[in-house]
């Protein structure tokens, strides 16, 4: 008989396949002794038979009533309980890391009267539980139901435009908030046709269900074609213990990573919002602090805090990316997991673990990916003296000229249609923009840390992104955005620089990276950190190889930039590629239509020497390496014009009665 549910003092990191990630590494903690909240996690194995079956397995919410039973007991709180409840969060966690993706549910077990004992159990913070109950409302309606975002979140803007203008959530008081709750009810009585449920277990049923739908979300399935994951291993579902950062200026809520997520640098980083709960540091609703303040806030929790993330560091022996929440001055781990990082950071942390023997040469080569080495060699903008418009937060490193969209739709059809180069400008984005973000030469978001969902997605999609430029008003009546007095229009070219946080206007010329003047000679170059990595590196793959690498090149300039970069030789030199200059079309096309030998023949000779010349500078450029040399390949029809364009020029040459026989 399967077991569907475990304790995190059952599980640990090396049951990702059935825990999935979160649920995996919540148990390694909690077994390593770290201030883990007590949970359970239901399996990907009760997933995979929930979509198949379309619905739980009756075993599933039996383990689960039992495991339930054992964390109140271990809380000693009710879920429910209208004098002293206990709350949970019920969060996706996929085996491979999917941010922002799947879904997740906080503050679960609040109802009209629980949330009277949160307020008891809290020293009677009666605004704190009212706000703990309509971020539950809010959320379960959304996540849950299916209710729109925008429809609880316009009630949240209008109650705070009616308190004064410019008014935050944490400026919402308990009546204010009373009010809230009784319009949240009403909005997801309008949506759903029935009243917010009051049972807590109904509640964490239907959350459940929710969780394990959210696999097969849109988001999640063209995050997984992205990545290459299958769809076939399912979430899990971690159920646990509610801790609450948002319970006054002594409590808050962060994401942490032992090293810069975006350099590679050896210093803690990452985002800190005070008073607030986690999903409201990823969502950028507010512009959070750096991690290094929260040392002179609360001291306490900053030392512990990177304790912990030295003692995870030393065990994952990798960058580790941390969420935590501080409650009354108390530290607690939510997550851990193996850190998305930039190809730079991923050279630069892979080069010094090796320096400081946390890792072997053999896991140093795993640890870059070949396929992102591209990245290494992206320009920068080359400002020149322009002056920036605005300046964020570098999020996402490299350069990026386009045109101002401002939705997630718009910039995949523009992109795709009519290939045209697009620069996704938001307030901040969410999961649903993933399909336009993947479409982007670069991100811009106007609110949002260096952990919101933007950022994180473009440092592992290789998107340039500069997060968090407050300076940026965005209109999206108008379709248009002003910074410090400079209006941009859809459509209006700007230039990003994710390694600067820098937006300029217009299009800006790009300067070569670190590495490629390195390689020129550059001494500056040669003394920076990517360019050791790089070497160091390189030449431990070259002593390990056992393939010799050869280069796809059809011209003079590639192959000589393949031998450059250490090609040895040319294993694919593609004639046809020769001939696609327009003066070179015309010779083949002249080939092609002869209509006696002499005209063939004539053609041929207007083809040899530039051919000749092609291949001339080909071998110089491999200096006695092999070239192998494909033949004359495609359809012939692939060197003519497009019918319907060489038609349309017909008829209008035969309205201006010219001679169009020919």
């Amino acid at each position: 008989m399967s077991k569907y549910v475990y304790d995190f003092s059952e599980g640990n990191k090396d049951m990702k396949d059935l825990l999935g990630g979160k649920g995996a590494n919540l148990a390694e903690m909690t077994n390593m002794g770290l201030p883990v909240p007590p949970g359970f996690t239901i399996t990907t194995e009760a997933c995979l038979r929930f979509l198949r079956d379309g619905g739980p397995p009756p075993e599933m919410l039996q383990e689960a009533g039992e495991h339930l039973g054992r964390l109140e007991e271990t809380m000693d709180k009710r879920l429910g309980d209208p004098g002293d409840p206990l709350l949970v969060s019920v969060r996706s966690g996929a085996k491979f890391s999917m941010p922002g993706m799947m879904d997740t549910v906080l503050n679960l077990g609040l109802n009209d009267r629980s949330v009277e004992g949160l307020a008891t159990q809290t020293e009677g913070d009666v605004r704190f539980a009212r706000d703990a109950y309509r971020r539950f409302i809010q959320m379960f309606g959304k996540i849950v139901m299916g209710v729109p975002a925008e429809a609880f979140e316009r009630a949240l803007d209008e109650t705070k435009e009616a308190k004064f203008e410019g008014a935050q959530d944490t400026d919402l008081d308990a009546d204010d908030l009373a009010a809230l709750i009784d319009r949240f009810k009403a909005i997801y009585r309008e949506r759903t046709n029935e009243e917010f449920p009051q049972e807590p277990k109904d509640q964490l049923r239907l959350a459940i269900d929710a969780v394990f739908q959210s696999w097969n979300g849109k988001r999640a399935r063209d995050y997984r074609r992205q990545n290459k994951i299958s769809d076939d291993l399912g979430t899990a579902v971690n159920v646990v213990a509610m801790v609450f950062g948002n319970r006054g200026d002594d409590s808050g809520t962060g994401v942490a990573f032992t090293r810069d997520p975006s350099t590679g640098e050896k210093v803690p980083y990452g985002d800190y919002l005070p008073n607030a709960q986690g999903e409201d540091v990823v969502a950028g609703i507010r512009n959070t602090l750096q991690l290094e303040e929260l040392q002179n806030l609360d001291p306490t929790s900053y030392g512990r805090l990177i304790q912990v993330m030295d003692i995870l560091e030393g065990h994952y022996r990798d960058m580790c990316d941390i969420e935590f929440t501080i409650e009354k001055g108390k530290l607690w781990i939510l997550q851990t997991r193996i850190g998305k990082r930039t190809a730079l950071a991923e050279w630069v942390m892979a080069y010094d673990m090796l320096e400081e023997q946390l890792i072997d040469q053999e896991t140093a080569l795993l640890r870059v990916n070949a396929d992102r080495l591209e990245e290494l060699f992206k320009r920068r903008v080359k400002a020149d003296g322009a002056a920036p418009i605005a300046r964020g937060l570098n999020a996402s490193p490299g350069a990026a000229t386009g045109a101002v969209v401002f939705s997630a739709d718009d910039a995949e059809a523009r992109s795709k249609g009519d290939g045209e180069k697009v620069i996704l400008v938001r307030r901040e984005t969410t999961p649903d923009d993933y399909h336009g973000m993947i479409a982007s030469q670069g991100i811009l978001t106007s609110a949002g840390g260096t952990n919101s969902h933007a950022a994180v997605v473009a440092r592992g999609e290789g998107i340039p992104a500069v997060c968090g430029a407050d300076q940026i008003k965005i209109d999206l009546a108008s379709r248009s955005f002003n910074a410090n007095g400079t209006t941009v229009k859809e459509g209006d070219t700007i230039t990003i620089d994710g390694f600067t946080g820098n937006v300029f206007v217009g299009e800006l010329p790009l300067e070569e990276s670190v590495l490629e003047k390195a390689r020129a000679g550059d001494a500056e170059a040669r003394e920076d950190e990517i360019w050791k990595a790089f070497e160091r590196l390189m030449t431990i793959a070259d002593e390990r190889r056992r393939l010799r690498v050869r280069a796809n090149a059809d011209t003079p300039d590639q192959s000589a930039n393949a031998r450059a970069r250490g090609a040895e030789g040319i294993g694919l030199c593609r004639t046809e590629h020769m001939f696609l200059g327009e003066e070179r079309v015309d010779a083949v096309r002249q080939m092609i239509f002869a209509e006696t030998d002499a005209e063939e023949e004539a053609a041929y000779q207007r083809l040899l020497p530039l051919q000749k010349g092609d291949f001339d500078g080909i071998f110089k450029a491999m200096d006695g390496l092999p070239v192998t040399v494909r033949l004359l390949d495609p359809p012939l029809h692939e060197f003519l014009p497009d019918l319907t364009t060489l038609s349309v020029e017909v008829a209008l040459g035969q309205e201006r009665g010219e001679d169009v026989g020919e």
